[in-house]
């Protein structure tokens, strides 16, 4: 007991009491913001390993953004990254972010589909799936369970078995070896049943994104959930993304 009162006295809280208004230290990298300063695009878009800026008009798209910062170390006043972690969302679209907009990163409503709400409102169990993955996000996933994150006082778990699971969360970018596994994986999960990318391999293939070593049809056959970018995703990232995606919506 003695020992336990020493660490709470060091350390303070081991745990983060609310997960959708909690800080990051400064060195994280979330959403992006592009001011409208004048620069030389083409130079800026040349920096980035994954293509994940485009020009006119300029963006950057976090499903293939690896955070890297390289872009904004080069253009300071054109390219910054805010702590904003809250960039999950259950469009495509969502994750490019364009010249001059600083808006928040927001689930469609619309899109989320009605069972969700009324099945998974309560608790959510998952399968992950590591198809082809660093284990980068892997490891961060695992810590969305531990005493800092502690995702499961919401009733969000991951199992070890796709038959006791509500959906599937994919890492890595979808290798070849990994794709009949995969298919066999999400057969498994019983309907209804959601789909789950996290991380930029996952969404676009990031730095593998072409590479013949991949296959990724799955993701052209089934409608994606939610996109949670990063890379490797944060934990609260994928903690918020799916809280805004099973919150309750009995009105709509």
């Amino acid at each position: 007991m003695i020992r336990n009162l020493m660490i709470l006295a060091h350390q303070g809280k081991q745990f983060i009491p609310d997960l959708t208004s909690a800080s990051v230290p400064g060195i994280f990298r979330g959403r992006p913001v592009i001011s409208r300063e004048v620069i030389n695009e083409q130079q800026l878009a040349s920096l980035c390993p994954t293509a994940a800026i485009a020009v006119n008009p300029l963006s950057i798209d976090m499903g293939r953004c690896t955070f890297c910062g390289e872009c904004a170390f080069a253009f300071p006043g054109k390219i910054s990254f805010t702590t904003d972690y809250k960039i999950a969302s259950n469009e495509r679209d969502a994750l490019i972010i364009r010249e001059g907009d600083d808006r928040p990163v927001l689930l469609n409503a619309g899109l989320i589909r009605k069972e969700i709400s009324e099945f998974f409102s309560g608790s959510l169990k998952l399968r992950q799936v590591s198809a082809g993955a660093d284990n980068s996000c892997e490891m961060e996933l695992n810590a969305c369970g531990n005493v800092n994150f502690d995702m499961g006082r919401f009733g969000i778990e991951f199992v070890a078995s796709p038959r006791h699971a509500d959906g599937i969360v994919i890492t890595g970018a979808i290798s070849e070896h990994m794709a009949e596994p995969l298919q066999i994986c999400y057969d498994a999960t019983p309907e209804p049943k959601i789909i789950i990318l996290a991380g930029i391999d996952a969404i676009s293939g990031g730095i593998f994104e072409g590479s013949p070593a991949l296959n990724r049809s799955f993701l052209d056959k089934y409608k994606i959930d939610l996109y949670v970018p990063g890379n490797p995703v944060h934990p609260l990232s994928f903690i918020n993304g799916i809280l805004e995606l099973i919150k309750v919506r009995k009105k709509s």
